[in-house]
């Protein structure tokens, strides 16, 4: 071995080893247990960030973990390559986003196996490879003629600047999240696929996740939103129109005193020709963001349309008002307000002077509405014949009454809607449909699959260029023959994310979307990715995957039977961005250290599941333990080869270093095995090596066997984590086979045990001293020696023992008064 610890040799010379034998290409036949590790692929921006390198050391930890066990291990690598990034790219440095994405994925695919991570680069991909694409064109054109496809006129959110739609979650403050414009709202045909039609599936799928974050799967279940109520009608007076609303809280219903429209509901926008106040709300609504979020702390604002329905059960008159916080997106996009009993509609009501009219009250009292709503259940008053009931009553009640009156039916409604997959974008699939003037819309024909994008283009930042390209959009009728034009709509990015793990599973089918090996190797065993896609690409993905069981493709019911959600990485408290220039460059610390130092850094500084604080010093710290790990083996093996282990043949001293091996085998097993907290089991190996140290200068052959028993030990169980040194090290240890197809190291129990234990001795909990006693000794024995302890025995000298407590090989109190 060389005298001093180089990684760059050190990896380039185990990385030549992986890539020269083929070492992590999965294999289906094997007949190995099956272990699918994926982390969620990355957007080729060019350059890796930290947390990339966190995301993915993680993964690659756990697959060269599960591989040690056993197990075949699949774990692939692929792009998330379309999407507007690269058209804002592009645009800046006048390249084809093509071009610039290709570019990006040929660099961070050298950075990637830079830091050693141990994929099947057989089967990458990018999601703008046509190859991958067409069969999602495919599936979409099997989902339109099965009726789970639609295509409808939305109101969405329009980014003036980057001329494209954006979802409630993409707006921020009126603002688009990416140009910072001032969001508009249009009406614009969009096509739609009826994730709805999954709801209750999506949301009873959750429960059987057992190895999902509660946290996520708690924001899934609010994303869907199922909510049991009640559709009932009021007349609008004069006219004979009926206003349709939606309530969870029948039981208020005696407490309305007013109704709300959404500035975007038809009779609103009817009204706002006559009416400049009304316009006005109409006008803001389309400049306004609409997440919930936004809505509800936004500035309660409306106008009175002069307007009154007629109430259901007691014919009151109800005045008609525009609400700035009804959302024409959720249910029909009227609502009855009851300002006694929801919040929102207690502040409008208190803004506006209109009235509030408790109608549920606690059992014992009365709600007191003069700071705010009262929400919670209760018991009616002033609530004609429900008067006395319970809110659950009363909800079954008035629901049939409802019904019996024909003026309303029991519901089930979700927050979910359909999922609009267009978006007015170059960058993305093109969608498989020509418009026809006498078929209307047709799919491409299969064998006309896929529909290329064409990728030698300019872009002027003025819209997608597919518009304005006859070579693309000029077609004759798949039906008919006669002219056509082709859908210039590119699929939203989520699509591509949605299958992608799917295909890793056969990504060299050409004639087919999926095959049997997709059944081998789902559901995905271990996934790792941020909390920040909790949401839409989990939701996605668990839906497309239905689809595909359905389509016959898949077998199971969910993607994904493990998920972990990596923790951001933090600089001075912040999370790394380019904008508050804290950001750290893996690049250059893999030149400095090398990428074991890295990978052990972000393995060691924080538990997977948390944030983890950037360290310079935490940094060195790593690389320093590495440097002492090579010494200590370079120093061992310079004294030649050693025997094996003899346990009958150690002294105490080499049995208490044995133990400590074989301890923190147990630890580091335990921690990774069971836990993933990769950082204990660091700890745990560092503790171990500092015994290890001290222990070098027993040059006996019983010293020299335990010595080489650690140092294998610690060689093993960091492979994972710092996979180039401990390839080095385990061969220098006399290994011909390389560490990475070596075996998890095994616990020897027989090493555990102790033939002397120290206890602690406490007086009135205390400690005032410690004896040493055989491991065998029963409570007589170690209450005697606690007894005659000299420090111990000051502080019950003179006093009545009142009770001793002992707990087996740990301690034992002395009670005294």
């Amino acid at each position: 071995m060389d005298e001093h610890y180089q990684p760059g040799p050190i990896e380039t010379e185990a990385q030549a080893y992986w890539d020269r034998h083929g070492t992590f290409a999965a294999d289906e036949t094997s007949s190995h247990p099956k272990y699918y590790c994926l982390s969620m692929f990355p957007y080729p921006s060019g350059r890796l960030h930290m947390g990339h390198v966190r995301n993915y050391t993680i993964g690659d930890v756990v697959s060269r973990y599960k591989r040690m066990q056993g197990y075949q291990v699949l774990q692939p690598m692929g792009w998330d390559a379309f999407g507007l990034p690269a058209e804002n790219a592009a645009l800046e440095r006048g390249v084809a986003p093509a071009k610039w994405t290709r570019e990006n994925i040929g660099a961070m695919r050298e950075q990637l196996k830079g830091l050693g991570f141990g994929y099947d680069w057989a089967r990458e991909f990018a999601t703008c490879d046509p190859e991958y694409y067409r069969w999602e064109q495919w599936l979409f054109i099997r989902l339109y003629r099965k009726g789970l496809v639609y295509r409808a006129t939305s109101t969405v959110n329009w980014d003036p600047v980057d001329q494209t739609v954006l979802a409630n979650e993409q707006v921020i403050e009126g603002r688009g999240w990416r140009s910072g414009a001032a969001v508009e709202r249009r009406e614009i045909p969009q096509w739609f696929l009826r994730i709805t039609d999954y709801a209750d599936e999506l949301l009873e799928g959750l429960e059987a996740l057992e190895g999902w974050p509660e946290q996520v799967r708690a924001m899934q279940r609010n994303w869907i939103g199922r909510s049991e109520g009640v559709e009932l009608t009021f007349a609008l007076e004069g006219g004979g129109e009926m206003l349709s609303v939606f309530t969870t809280r029948p039981d208020t219903l005696y407490g309305v005193t007013y109704l709300g429209l959404a500035p975007e509901h038809p009779i609103a926008l009817e009204l706002a020709k006559e009416s400049d106040e009304i316009a006005a709300l109409v006008a803001e609504a389309r400049t306004g963001g609409t997440a919930e979020a936004d809505v509800a702390t936004r500035e309660k604002r409306g106008a009175d349309t002069g307007l009154r329905a007629v109430h259901p059960l007691t014919g009151e008159r109800v005045p008609v008002w525009v609400a700035n916080f009804v959302l024409m997106e959720y249910g029909s996009g009227a609502v009855m307000a009851v300002p006694a009993h929801d919040q929102r509609d207690w502040e409008f009501a208190s803004a506006y002077g209109l009235p509030i009219r408790p109608v549920i009250h606690p059992e014992d009292g009365a709600a007191d509405v003069s700071g705010g709503a009262f929400t919670e259940y209760g018991v009616l008053r002033e609530s004609g014949e429900f008067s006395g009931m319970t809110s659950g009553q009363a909800f079954d009640a008035i629901a049939q009454r409802l019904e019996s009156d024909g003026l309303g039916r029991r519901r089930v409604q979700y927050r979910l809607r359909d999922w609009g997959v267009s978006r007015q974008r170059y960058w993305g699939a093109p969608i498989p449909i020509v418009h026809c003037p006498h078929c209307g819309p047709v799919p491409v024909p299969d064998s006309d699959l896929p529909v290329v994008l064409p990728e030698d283009v300019t872009l002027d930042g003025a819209g997608s260029p597919l518009a304005s390209m006859p070579s693309f959009y000029e077609t004759s009728c798949p039906e008919c023959g006669a002219d056509a034009r082709r859908e210039t709509d590119t699929f939203d990015t989520f699509m591509e994310s949605s299958w992608y793990y799917a295909r890793f599973a056969c990504p060299d089918r050409a004639d087919a979307m999926l095959d049997r090996r997709a059944g081998h190797w789902l559901p995905v065993d271990q996934y790792i990715g941020g909390i920040e896609h909790a949401v839409l690409h989990l939701l996605y993905a668990r839906f497309f995957h239905k689809v595909l069981r359905d389509e016959g493709l898949l077998p199971g019911d969910e993607p994904f039977q493990r998920l972990l959600t990596q923790g951001m990485v933090l600089k001075d408290g912040a999370k790394m961005s380019k904008s508050k220039g804290n950001t750290v460059d893996p690049q250059h610390l893999v030149d400095r250290f090398g990428a074991d130092t890295v990978r052990l850094f972000t393995m060691f500084a924080a538990p997977p599941d948390q944030s983890l604080e950037w360290s310079d010093s935490g940094v060195e710290g790593a690389y320093r333990f590495l440097r002492r790990l090579y010494l200590l083996v370079r120093d061992h093996v310079a004294a030649g080869a050693a025997a094996a282990v003899e346990p009958g043949a150690l002294n105490d001293e080499q049995r208490a270093v044995r133990r400590k091996v074989h301890e923190t085998i147990r630890k580091a097993s335990d921690d990774i095995g069971k836990r993933f907290t990769f950082n204990t089991a660091v700890a745990s190996v560092m503790e171990m090596c500092n015994t290890l140290g001290k222990a070098a200068e027993d040059r006996s052959a019983a010293g020299r066997a335990v010595m080489q028993e650690g140092l294998e030990a610690a060689v093993l169980i960091l492979a994972p984590i710092a996979p180039h040194l401990c390839h080095h090290l385990w061969s220098a240890l006399g290994h011909q086979e390389p560490v990475v197809d070596a075996a998890w190291p095994e616990v020897d129990e027989r090493a555990l045990v102790r033939e002397r234990v120290e206890l602690v001795v406490q007086v009135n909990g205390k400690l005032r001293g410690r004896v040493t006693l055989a491991a065998d000794a029963g409570e007589d024995r170690a209450r005697e020696a606690a007894l005659a302890e000299p420090n111990a025995a000051r502080f019950m000298e003179g006093k009545e023992i009142k009770k001793v407590i002992y707990v087996p090989g740990k301690l034992i109190n002395v009670v005294v008064r």
